[in-house]
């Protein structure tokens, strides 16, 4: 089968592999669809950083470079373990790629996804959606209801970041919102805040398309920091700043707008992944009793489902919109030069680029 194996730093290439026999708690996957995450680009161009290095192998799965890739994705169950009686051959699903240890204390707490030896499926395991057919444990399958396209459950697992963003966040029915950055995450927090009760919600990104994007699913007010003032503009129309406020970018500038347009006592939660230094005035935090939070992903290891349904039903009853997000699908040949390469380029007004193996 066809499969995109990393090597390292822009080092991405689409080989041909044989499958391995299936152990007898793991489902084979037949894959509808990939996305293309902001993690994959990190890797790509900066990595490795949560693939493994390129001289050691992950402690909790052994695998080693190179490694296939993708993480978000869905299709048809074609073969299940002997031990398999969760999920059956020809269920739609989506995956949860998260695979914990079961034994640190944030495990042992339930919280695991901060489990400290986290593997995921296509970033450290030995199998990714970046391929004709994937391999995964049976407990990180979640079924797709028949309402949806099987590919919209490409969409699960960016959706359910921002589901539990927000949830994180403890925003509440009637506030107002602001969100910095309107790539995939960002426009997954506005639909989930809206689906939250949000009634006024902001969104400050430079990108033309993308600010399109947002106002089409749910953004009331949509600004472009490098023409206006967006701090600014948000504090003036909210009386002081927005009930909760989420950084989906992970830089700086963003970063500290995100403080500034949150009111006196509100809630910032940091969900943009980044290694990149962050300026921060204590006083804007302490003298005001504003706080911040990080959010990390998702719900994961024995409560894998519990966020991504969520999602799913959000999906089958309208409330979350995948489509308005998919700005490219394309064949697993072209990954580098129609999906990675255009994604990285600044200009580019895609989102989400699907890959359809």
């Amino acid at each position: 089968m066809r499969v995109a194996n990393y090597y390292g730093r822009e080092d991405l290439r689409v080989e041909s592999v044989e499958e391995r026999a299936l152990a007898a708690d793991e489902v084979r996957i037949d894959v509808e669809a990939c996305g293309i995450c902001g993690t994959d680009i990190h890797e790509y161009t900066a990595g490795p950083d949560l693939t493994p290095s390129a001289d050691a192998e992950h402690p909790l799965t052994g695998v080693g470079l190179p490694v296939p890739l993708g993480h978000e994705f869905s299709g048809i169950v074609t073969e299940v373990g002997t031990d398999v009686t969760s999920v059956t051959e020809g269920t739609a699903v989506t995956v949860n790629p998260a695979i914990v240890c079961g034994d640190c204390r944030y495990c042992a707490e339930g919280r695991h996804n901060l489990c400290e030896s986290v593997a995921n499926v296509g970033l450290s395991a030995d199998s990714g959606g970046f391929s004709e057919r994937a391999v995964v444990p049976a407990a990180n399958v979640v079924s797709l209801p028949e309402e949806i396209p099987v590919a919209y459950g490409a969409l699960v697992e960016p959706f359910a970041v921002g589901v539990h963003a927000t949830r994180r966040s403890g925003l509440e029915a009637g506030d107002a919102v602001a969100v910095f950055g309107s790539g995939p995450i960002g426009l997954a927090i506005v639909q989930a805040a809206k689906a939250a009760g949000a009634t006024e919600i902001f969104v400050s990104e430079p990108r033309t398309t993308r600010r399109e994007i947002a106002a089409e699913v749910g953004a009331t007010t949509t600004l472009d920091p490098t023409s206006t003032d967006a701090v600014k503009a948000i504090t003036d129309a909210t009386d002081g700043g927005v009930d909760v406020a989420f950084e989906a970018v992970g830089i700086e500038p963003t970063f500290t707008a995100a403080i500034e347009s949150t009111k006196r006592g509100g809630q910032i939660t940091a969900v943009g992944i980044s290694n990149s230094d962050v300026g921060l005035t204590p006083n804007d935090l302490v003298v005001v009793e504003r706080t911040i939070n990080g959010s990390n992903g998702y719900l994961s290891g024995p409560l894998a489902d519990r966020e991504f349904r969520m999602v799913t039903r959000f999906l089958a009853d309208g409330r979350f919109d995948p489509e308005p997000m998919i700005t490219a699908r394309i064949d697993l040949e072209d990954i580098v030069e129609d999906g990675f390469e255009d994604l990285v380029d600044p200009e580019s007004d895609h989102v989400k680029v699907l890959v359809e193996p």
